[in-house]
């Protein structure tokens, strides 16, 4: 079986390359991401920072770990997809020669070995090549990381034996169960009805397909009815789980669209010769439509359904900052320009809100960041995020209020926290805390009037200013302008900046998670054309000798595959669109308001983008398949 598998992969080399690279690329993902997250264990901090940059490059060790592990699961999960379409098409395209080594006495077992022979060749070589090739995403990942601010400059991770041998092993695993499937299948149908294409062989939603599809949609709807009841980190967990189940139902389901996909081009697009035969092979190629919108699905559905999941978020976020207080504009300074404020005419309140470098300890447990110095009675006439537990009126004297960054701390009034403040011990009693919100949200609030003068005369300080009755905002923010503040911003604007600034690391992280991914799954469908093209070469021989040029059949071959294209583009955007309804549901009962982000941006460049890429290599392939005489293929059987 192992020579014959070596004589497969020489004689018919084309069906078995994007599959290897499907298998090399996941290795090399796997491989980088694991590299990389067991570098970020140990983190590196650069000699001479300040006690908040410190916990900054440690958050942002935390922040790297997390996005290589979601990069590392994505691709395996991308890697048994891919493959598994990948083979199972071929699979599909070699019926023939499977059903001739039936007739010839091969049994059912002996096809299943050579398939996964077959498919064992081929994990170990794309592991082999995934190996060299890990080392370049490596570098490409750590250099994104350290771009977007996750990790310091300098930072490096060295080549790790264990993880290309845990990457390759996991990528023979994912090549093996990639074909499990499609041997069962291939085992199973008739010789004659292979050969003659007729019955099992024939039929595309075959009973295992049904099942699987339908199973894989009754479960992306259960998480998108379940996400409307959750929290926010629940929410989206199942986001990620809905763009992911969807997508594999919608690609198992896909045959079923494609006939009306046929109907449909015939009524959008005017009739004529090519678009009748265009219409007439997309209802026939169905399962070669179905094989090529498959990763486009994954592509279109993980891309616009995370894109779309933390851009609500970061939506949701600048609205609750929005919501949370009770004033017409935010005022930027030091705590020692912030103390003018109040007498500037048309300021009825100024809420100074002064970052200050103190630790608190809790627990053993130093925290050095989200510590906030205010006066309990301007912070209450301006903020309108009710208190969890206790009230700002006990906020006086040697108190602390926990802020919604430490709610999952559970740290309950009463107790006394130890704090050093600009070399000064002090002991403050807990008085009361904020709920958890969107955003992180501060740690601590303390009284000013409790720490020295030093502590928070310079520290970054906003202040939220609410304007005397009657007065107009724009004016008031010109006399703070012109007293000498530079950064004087509306609510909204404030609001809007903070959002804004969470869509950027957003932005930031789906780069490093979906740009290797989705390279990764645009690769898978360029394979699926080229496979699908070049197995076509006495179709398109056939056409020509009936009387079609060779331009007419390329230029029927570009229609087909843009309608798949399109097939592809819509169904992932329904399975986006499920994610989004779930994240919604989850901010609305978060906030009472449904916030959602559509990212159309985004949406235009992988649409146009996917159906030009999809055009451009039907057309190549098709150019390349119809470059020998017609006549010369016309009486061959593929």
């Amino acid at each position: 079986m192992f020579l014959m598998s070596l004589s497969t992969f020489r004689e018919r080399w084309e069906l078995f390359v994007g599959a290897i690279l499907s298998v090399a690329v996941g290795v090399a993902l796997v491989q980088a991401s694991m590299v990389v997250l067991a570098a970020t264990g140990e983190p590196q901090i650069p000699p001479g920072l300040s006690r908040q940059a410190e916990d900054q490059v440690r958050e942002g060790f935390v922040g790297a770990a997390t996005v290589m592990g979601m990069t590392a699961f994505l691709a395996m999960f991308l890697a048994v997809f891919i493959v598994s379409s990948t083979f199972g098409f071929t699979v599909v395209q070699r019926r023939r020669d499977l059903a001739l080594l039936r007739l010839t006495g091969g049994s059912r077992g002996q096809l299943r070995m050579l398939l996964l022979s077959e498919s064992l060749l081929l994990g170990v070589v794309g592991s082999v090549l995934g190996v060299p090739l890990g080392v370049v995403a490596q570098g490409i990942q750590t250099w994104l990381l350290i771009g977007m601010g996750l990790l310091p400059e300098g930072f490096s991770a060295s080549f790790q034996v264990w993880a290309a041998v845990v990457a390759g092993v996991i990528g023979v695993g994912v090549a093996l169960t990639g074909v499990f499937t499609a041997s069962l299948r291939a085992a199973r149908i008739r010789p004659l009805e292979a050969l003659r294409e007729t019955g099992e062989a024939a039929r595309v939603m075959t009973v295992s397909r049904w099942l699987l599809g339908v199973s894989f949609a009754s479960c992306t709807v259960a998480m998108v009815v379940w996400a409307q009841g959750a929290n926010l980190i629940g929410a989206m967990l199942a986001a990620l789980g809905i763009s992911m189940f969807g997508a594999v139902a919608m690609s198992l389901l896909s045959p079923l669209v494609v006939p009306f996909t046929a109907w449909l081009v015939g009524i959008v697009v005017p009739a004529g010769a090519l678009v009748g035969l265009a219409r007439a092979n997309l209802r026939d190629g169905v399962r070669r439509s179905a094989a090529t919108a498959s990763p486009l699905i994954v592509l279109v559905a993980l891309l616009l359904g995370l894109a779309g999941t933390f851009g609500s978020l970061a939506a949701a976020s600048g609205e609750e900052a929005k919501r949370s207080v009770a004033a017409q504009l935010v005022v930027s300074s030091t705590g020692e320009e912030a103390e003018r404020l109040p007498a500037i005419e048309g300021v009825a309140v100024a809420s100074r809100q002064n970052a200050v470098d103190i630790t608190i300890t809790v627990r053993s447990r130093s925290v050095y960041t989200g510590i906030v110095a205010v006066d309990a009675a301007e912070y209450a006439r301006t903020h309108t995020l009710a208190p969890a537990t206790g009230s700002l009126d006990a906020l006086t004297g040697d108190t602390v209020f926990t802020g919604p960054a430490q709610h999952s701390e559970r740290i309950k009034p009463g107790q006394v926290l130890a704090v050093e403040a600009g070399g000064q011990a002090l002991q403050l009693t807990v008085v009361g805390g904020f709920p958890e919100t969107l955003e992180a949200g501060d740690s601590f609030l303390v009284p000013r009037a409790t720490l020295p003068v030093e502590v928070w005369a310079g520290a970054p300080t906003e202040t939220v200013v609410q304007v005397v009755p009657g007065q107009d905002p724009d004016v008031v923010a010109r006399r703070i302008e012109q007293a000498g503040f530079a950064q004087v911003q509306s609510v909204p604007e404030w609001a809007a900046a903070r959002a804004e600034n969470a869509q950027d690391g957003n932005v930031k992280i789906l780069t490093v998670v979906m740009g290797l991914a989705g390279l990764y799954a645009l690769m898978a469908v360029v394979n699926a054309v080229v496979i699908a093209g070049t197995e076509r070469r006495r179709e398109f021989a056939v056409a020509r000798v009936t009387g079609l040029d060779r331009a007419q059949v390329v230029r029927t071959a570009v229609v087909e595959a843009t309608a798949v294209a399109v097939i592809g583009v819509v169904l992932g955007c329904g399975v986006a669109g499920a994610g989004l309804i779930g994240i919604s549901g989850a901010i609305h009962k978060a906030m009472g308001a449904t916030v959602v982000y559509v990212p159309w941006t985004l949406l235009a460049v992988v649409a146009i983008g996917s159906v030009a890429v999809v055009a451009a290599t039907s057309g190549i392939t098709a150019a390349i398949a119809t470059n020998p005489p017609a006549v010369s293929l016309v009486t061959t059987k593929e």
